[in-house]
């Protein structure tokens, strides 16, 4: 992926993950899109940052998407990167019949937003020179919470989705999968202080470094994370799951 002079476009890009990638982007000489879904913290942002700007999208309204998608196609005709970010998690009792709002709204968010937005600018991207989607998936695609099993399920599928856009975009578009560890961002409550988790600048500059690679790898991977990766080719997957559980209500528990 060609790191300065690109269009690029970042769901959730006004908080955590997304956001410190719109920002670096941005620092390496991009024309930066960040779209989220309160106008306050798009406005934040572009203050912040004079040249970024911010749309308000909610990936969960179909309507809404395909309007926001031609909105920024007519907008930005140069645009040609999409990082697929915005997400949502819940924790989830699965032990009895609930109700799946939570659950629906994390596969609407996660995964049919990635893929409906995907398929409104597949076309546009094509068109447009040094093309490529990130999509931002987790080590949880490859190890689940099972906490919050319908977003490690979301993840796992936007994986698999992804590895099949590389395939089928070959040649046309470069398809990048960003799999973060658990790091310290406000994606739940208390997560942006809990420890054990990676803080998110260490985070961030570790995958710019990765970014920066020539040729960019497929998948980006920081440390932390390769152990989730992996753990199934390595013959390790129980051993990773009871781990990663385990540490993870740990963590939980020491913050009361």
């Amino acid at each position: 992926m060609k790191q300065s002079g690109n269009t690029i476009l970042v769901t959730g890009g006004t908080s955590g993950i997304g956001r410190e990638l719109a920002v670096r982007f941005h620092e390496l000489g991009n024309k930066v899109i960040v779209a989220g879904r309160r106008q306050g913290l798009l406005d934040e942002i572009a203050t912040a940052h004079p040249g970024i700007e911010g749309y308000v999208l909610d990936v969960e309204s179909t309507g809404g998407l395909a309007d926001f998608a031609a909105r920024v196609r007519a907008d930005h005709p140069a645009l040609n990167v999409l990082v697929n970010n915005a997400g949502m998690m819940r924790t989830e009792d699965a032990t009895a019949r609930r109700d799946l709002a939570d659950a629906e709204a994390t596969i609407e968010t996660n995964l049919l937003g990635p893929i409906r937005l995907t398929d409104a600018l597949v076309e546009h991207l094509a068109a447009q020179p040094d093309a490529a989607i990130v999509n931002v998936t987790s080590g949880l695609a490859f190890v689940p919470l099972v906490d919050a099993p319908t977003y490690s399920a979301t993840k796992a599928a936007l994986h698999s989705y992804t590895v099949s856009l590389r395939e089928i975009l070959k040649g046309r578009i470069e398809v990048i999968e960003l799999a973060p560890p658990a790091v310290q961002t406000d994606l739940t409550p208390g997560q942006a202080t809990r420890d054990g988790y990676l803080p998110l600048t260490e985070f961030i500059d570790e995958v710019m470094a990765l970014f920066g690679e020539d040729p960019t790898p497929a998948e980006i991977l920081v440390e932390r994370v390769r152990p989730l990766r992996h753990a199934e080719a390595e013959g390790r997957f129980e051993e990773r799951l009871h781990a990663l559980n385990d540490a993870v209500r740990a963590a939980r528990s020491k913050q009361g």
